[in-house]
């Protein structure tokens, strides 16, 4: 009950704070989709530069890739999606849900007794179908893509040519995926539209094994950089009835939802299947040849695949705390500087004085995403900005006029320290982005 508790704490402070909305609400909404709101896509843009950081910009091998959300309908045949990608689901008789086969709630809400009358499974194609032409009759079915990376495996030679890269390297992708759920759940942990960060290493076989216990390693370590509480991180690796049609092995990093353990990031040896399926299927020759020894192969592939949601919810949860400050109850989100969607909150300690901390609060924007605000008691002020996760907040006071100094407070332990006006720049840059 207390995790359910806390999961519905969360979700309010997400919809009345302004991180998440249901999508086109004044209509009702529609289940599986979700729009984010100011603090909500100021988050998820620090998620996704966080993760471009550490798996692109740091790294020489490895490039980026923005591709389109529709590819060739002949993209999903080839790949196995068409054939393969399905889940089983049932209906139950009695309380008219439908369920995946695999997840049934344990009790029956309209049986007295609690049991399900279930249906045999069916399986349910999970690709959102669309139609691309001018007319009906002319139109071509195809598909909105189901996940990122095909599009990687089909651009694999012109971005390794024009890139002036050569195996071991890799391709690196943020973007929208769609996948028709039948039964979207658990806040925005499953969705019909999402966002996706795969990437994927293309190396020689014979050294796939060492790079995806690498990768295994560098993925568990950058949730631990980003404050994650590593007593709710676990590994799970997928057994010979869990493995998909294109891997040969595969983990998840699952997290301690309040609803229960899940997965949010898999890591996955998907061989050579993937490289040689579109070279066969297209006719196009997708081997690589080493220039030094002259072997001829197919690359074998390590996936790295995070949804932005998923991580986002992950780190939602983690920080997620209620506590009490001098006898006072308070609700704070205890995220890492990084991910905080804003940074630094400015606060005149009376509206007589606002224009110098106003000054202030310009000087700081330059860096950092930052907050001015007027209204309320400080204390009222400060419990704002604990609420929705900033790391830090300056007072400007009656005796800043004079001693040209502020109060620095922060957020975890809330305790304050004197800075110099001329020094907040720095002290908070390293603070906030650690130089």
């Amino acid at each position: 009950m207390a995790h359910q508790d806390t999961m519905e704490k969360l979700v309010a402070l997400c919809l009345n704070r302004g991180f998440i909305y249901p999508s086109s609400e004044i209509y009702g909404g529609i289940n599986g989709f979700w729009d984010y709101g100011p603090l909500g896509c100021e988050m998820r843009n620090n998620i996704k530069a966080a993760w471009w950081q550490r798996m692109v910009r740091v790294r020489n091998d490895m490039v980026g890739l923005d591709s389109s959300i529709i590819a060739n309908p002949e993209t999903w045949v080839a790949s196995g999606h068409v054939e393969n990608f399905h889940d089983p689901m049932v209906d139950c008789r009695r309380c008219k849900r439908r369920f995946r086969a695999d997840q049934v709630d344990s009790r029956c809400s309209d049986a007295e007794d609690g049991a399900h009358d279930l249906t045999e499974p069916k399986q349910f194609n999970l690709m959102l179908k669309t139609r691309i032409g001018a007319s009906e009759d002319s139109a071509i079915e195809a598909y909105l893509r189901a996940e990122t990376c095909q599009s990687i495996f089909l651009d694999f030679k012109r971005v390794m040519g024009s890139s002036r890269q050569k195996p071991p390297f890799g391709i690196a992708q943020i973007g929208k995926a769609f996948r028709n759920e039948i039964t979207p759940r658990n806040f925005i942990f499953r969705s019909r539209e999402f966002e996706q960060m795969e990437m994927e290493f293309f190396c020689p076989p014979a050294e796939a094994s060492d790079w995806f216990q690498y990768f295994r390693e560098y993925r568990f370590q950058s949730h631990l950089d980003l404050g994650i509480d590593p007593a709710r991180l676990r590994w799970h690796e997928h057994g010979p009835d869990e493995l998909a049609h294109y891997c040969r092995e595969a983990y998840d990093i699952e997290f301690e939802f309040p609803f229960g353990w899940q997965e949010f990031e898999g890591i996955h040896d998907r061989f050579d299947f993937d490289l040689k399926a579109h070279s066969a299927h297209s006719g196009k020759d997708q081997t690589y040849t080493n220039p030094e020894t002259k072997e001829r192969y197919t690359p074998f592939v390590v996936e790295t695949s995070v949804g932005v949601d998923r991580t986002m919810l992950v780190l939602l949860c983690s920080a997620f705390t209620e506590d009490e400050v001098g006898g006072e109850k308070r609700t704070l989100l205890k995220l890492s500087p990084s991910i905080a969607p804003i940074k630094v909150a400015v606060f005149p300690l009376s509206k007589k004085i606002a224009e110098p901390a106003e000054r202030i609060a310009a000087e700081l924007q330059r860096r950092f995403n930052t907050a001015f605000d007027v209204s309320g008691n400080i204390g009222r002020r400060y419990r704002r900005q604990d609420e929705i996760g900033t790391p830090f907040c300056v007072t400007y006071d009656f005796d800043s006029e004079t001693d040209q100094k502020v109060t620095v407070r922060e957020r975890d332990s809330t305790e304050q320290e004197r800075i110099s006006i001329d020094s907040l720049p720095g002290y908070l840059s390293q603070k906030i982005l650690g130089y």
